[in-house]
């Protein structure tokens, strides 16, 4: 089978006969129901290809789909006029690039349906383009828009350019309102939808289907898909890794699968990833790391925010599905850039639970976190093996050594509040180790606890700031915290440490 990893053209996928999960009833209905949309989906989940595929359709090339749903469907393949704008590949930190790149555009649609000398804006430019399209070509202009939010997302901490921007595109974009007689249809893509400091504040004639259940897979591939189309793929994953295709599904399942768009609906798979895993017949975080998450770690240390709460946030949908940038909510903009999603909805209080998708995305998010965090990565890495070797040999006494080597020489720009920097740093630390070793951490009002099991050995860990060690081994045998674990076979251990803000470190520990 021949995977389309990193092809976005339809066109080019097609002739070259690389494999199509077939979107094209979803497309059709898309185009028949309605005229003006806007899709919100993470990067690398098949935005481009379907705008590629939309112009593709919009320009009657009925030999591509051919054994396609939409094939049957469409009776006459029209050819219109196609203004397709793509945001992706510009550098929009530079003033003036926007203009450049829109510019850049109108001049050639301009070569093609010709210009007026009194339209001397970027607004009147685009209004003058769509209506000789349409008057030229005898039929309604198709304005297809991929990565509109590219700029804000590149300029979020510059607060002036930004502006600028907004200025040039608010004119820009009215022309999907102030043309409609002259345009048949009209679809934007982005990660985000920005709320005050964009297009969406003003154009309210666009059909969010991000959340639409009709649309929910329009991107990315469902278990059905999955299994319809990959049987070959699943095969030879499964020769290659020594398992059996229902293994090589959960696996699959585990890492790839987990996006909810709306609640209650389908579980999709991430497609990039799939699609790398098919390919190279091995797991890895292929879309974690086609993106590192810098910014939003930065949203994330700005506000002051606690990483435990990221698996319990719940959220009410006019927050979820629209960001601010002067918001100082940062969940919004995670959850819209893919690294949580629904997990959940309170029907009484109108709330939605978010959580990660899958173990691609947590581990990597948290593994991507840590050196942030902390000093990890500098002079005291964390190396996940040798802890849990340490855990799972029983030896508690090696393990607070390497936990003390690892804080050691913390920096007082990277701990900030002392106690906000212990609290997310020891969640990092307990939550990469609960990936290898079963690791539950009960927390309340401030405190650190976690219990960490193996097949051998029970592990109590009681964390305190500026406390005593003996402080927090008193508190796990007053609360009795071995209780649930009385009647194990067991070794249990109880571990209390203190963390002073002081020396910015692990002070003390005491082992029973």
């Amino acid at each position: 089978m021949r995977y389309p990893v990193g092809i976005q053209n339809f066109e080019k996928l097609r002739k070259d006969k690389f494999l199509y999960v077939d979107k094209t009833k979803l497309i059709y209905r898309l185009v028949d129901e309605g005229q003006y949309y806007f899709l919100s989906r993470p990067r690398r989940f098949g935005k481009s290809l379907l705008i590629s595929t939309l112009e593709a359709y919009f320009s009657g090339k009925k030999e591509l789909f051919e054994g396609l749903a939409i094939y049957d469907l469409e009776h006459d393949w029209l050819e219109y006029p196609i203004l397709h704008i793509d945001l992706n590949t510009a550098n929009f930190r530079e003033s003036g690039s926007l203009y450049a790149i829109l510019n850049d555009y109108l001049c050639n649609w301009e070569k093609k349906y010709g210009m007026s000398e009194s339209e001397t804006t970027l607004a009147l430019r685009f209004k003058g383009v769509v209506e000789r399209a349409a008057q030229k070509k005898g039929r309604n202009v198709v304005i297809l828009v991929d990565e509109y939010d590219k700029h804000i997302l590149q300029t979020f901490h510059d607060k002036e350019l930004q502006e600028n921007y907004r200025n040039e595109l608010k004119a820009f974009y009215s022309v999907l309102k102030t043309q409609d007689k002259y345009i048949r249809f009209a679809f934007l893509t982005g990660v985000t939808k920005f709320g005050k400091v964009s297009v969406f504040s003003d154009l309210n004639n666009l059909m969010d289907i991000s959340m639409d259940s009709r649309f929910i897979s329009i991107c990315g591939i469902t278990e059905k898909e999955l299994k319809a189309n990959f049987k070959e793929g699943i095969a030879e994953l499964s020769d290659a890794t020594g398992k059996t295709e229902e293994e090589t599904l959960e696996e699959l399942r585990i890492n790839y699968d987990g996006y909810h768009f709306k609640s209650g609906s389908i579980g999709i798979y991430n497609p990039y990833s799939v699609l790398n895993t098919m390919s190279k017949l091995e797991y890895d975080t292929y879309w974690f790391e086609t993106g590192t998450p810098t910014f939003l770690v930065e949203l994330l240390k700005l506000h002051h925010y606690e990483l435990e709460n990221l698996t319990k946030e719940q959220i009410s949908a006019d927050v979820i599905n629209s960001v601010d940038s002067m918001s100082t909510n940062p969940i919004p903009m995670i959850y819209q850039s893919g690294y949580l999603t629904i997990k959940g909805y309170d029907e009484r209080f109108k709330k939605y639970r978010l959580g990660f998708p899958n173990k691609e995305v947590e581990e990597g998010f948290l593994n991507f976190l840590l050196p942030l965090y902390t000093s990890a990565g500098n002079n005291s890495p964390f190396m996940v093996d040798e802890f849990v070797q340490d855990v799972e040999s029983g030896n508690p006494e090696r393990f607070m050594q390497r936990m003390k080597a690892f804080f050691a020489d913390t920096s007082y720009q990277v701990v900030g509040n002392a106690e906000l920097y212990f609290q997310n740093a020891m969640y990092l630390v307990f939550k990469i180790m609960g990936f290898y070793t079963q690791v539950e951490r009960p927390t309340s009002d401030g405190r650190i606890d976690a219990v960490i099991q193996t097949p051998d050995y029970i592990y109590i860990i009681e964390c305190k700031l500026d406390s005593t060690a003996d402080e927090a081994l008193r508190q796990i045998n007053d609360s009795n915290y071995a209780a649930p674990f009385a009647m194990d076979k067991r070794r249990i251990y109880k571990i209390g440490v203190n963390f002073s803000s002081q020396t910015r470190g692990v002070e003390q520990w005491v082992i029973e």
